[in-house]
């Protein structure tokens, strides 16, 4: 490390971040065994928010000052991810789910709104299934619960279909596989992670440029070393005890509402009404996977009036 190491970390701490969302507060807690960050702003319901891979609670930055307007609302570092504890195990998405109930137990919550993107999707879609008398309403974005037609993803891309962009219509991703192998990809990974991360953004965002500088730097630090990387990887290593999981769930009968970008809107608009009796769908097609940052207002436009019904 060179003599400004501890400038630049400073530079993405949660102390720092926090800045740029006024009139919110990082806070600290302990959770089902294991520390949890989170960060907390707005007043009204109480709407928790849970990022996905490989982001942090700083990517809701985009959302959260409009949102806290009109509601409570609390982002989520979940376990494995940011400034929360990484363990070695605990990352199917019901222990996840667990670790945001007792969360919102502590903080006292008679009922809430989820808003979960990507992983986060997932963890909110199982907190709506095993804590359904806690969940208010429930909003996904470009990520549903695990089931079992993940079986059938391609091992390798239809030909023509993997370019520069992913394709909407048979979408190639690779990484769901490696993020399977234990061990390897940390070592590969480890002080390096911005090479696969500024991969990312490109292939699955249609304008790249709306992800910045400071957010892409946030997440490199974030998911830089080997133990957030192998907790991050343990979310995809645990895909098989989700759809286990979700065999003995109930049909969701809370308001549901799901966002899908151009890459996901398709398949959610298959699946989710298998699970939901009260759903609504909704496309934002010329958006990729990361829709807060490349539409924000169109989330906003989407979201709020949802949450207000």
């Amino acid at each position: 490390m060179n003599d400004n190491s501890n400038d630049i970390f400073d530079q993405y701490s949660d102390i720092e971040l926090i800045k740029n969302l006024p009139g919110f507060e990082n806070k600290y807690t302990t959770v089902n065994g294991i520390k949890l960050h989170y960060v907390e702003g707005g007043n009204g319901k109480p709407l928790i928010c849970l990022p996905g891979w490989p982001q942090t609670w700083y990517s809701f930055q985009p959302v959260a000052m409009q949102l806290a307007k009109e509601y409570r609302v609390i982002i989520i570092d979940l376990r494995g991810m940011g400034t929360s504890e990484k363990p070695r195990s605990g990352y199917d998405k019901k222990t996840m789910a667990t670790d945001v109930h007792q969360l919102v137990s502590q903080l006292g919550f008679e009922k809430v709104g989820l808003m979960g993107h990507d992983i986060g999707g997932m963890v909110a879609m199982s907190f709506a299934f095993n804590f359904p008398e806690l969940t208010e309403k429930l909003i996904v974005l470009d990520g549903s619960h695990p089931s079992e037609g993940m079986y059938q993803m391609p091992l390798i891309p239809s030909p023509g279909t993997f370019n520069e962009k992913m394709d909407g219509e048979m979408p190639y991703a690779w990484w769901m596989g490696f993020n399977q192998v234990k061990n390897f990809p940390e070592q590969l990974l480890e002080g390096r992670f911005h090479l696969l991360q500024q991969w990312l953004f490109n292939y699955v965002m249609i304008d790249e440029s709306k992800m910045t500088v400071l957010e892409r730097a946030v997440y490199a630090a974030a998911y830089n070393d080997k133990d957030s990387i192998r907790a991050s990887n343990a979310w995809y290593q645990t895909f098989h005890q989700d759809i286990e999981d979700a065999k003995h769930y109930q049909q969701l009968t809370m308001p549901v509402l799901g966002i899908g970008s151009y890459i996901s809107y398709n398949y959610m608009n298959y699946g989710l009404p298998f699970v939901a009796a009260d759903l609504q769908v909704v496309g934002i097609m010329d958006s990729g996977h990361y829709l807060f940052e490349e539409k924000p207002q169109e989330v906003l436009d989407i979201v709020l009036p949802f949450l207000a019904s």
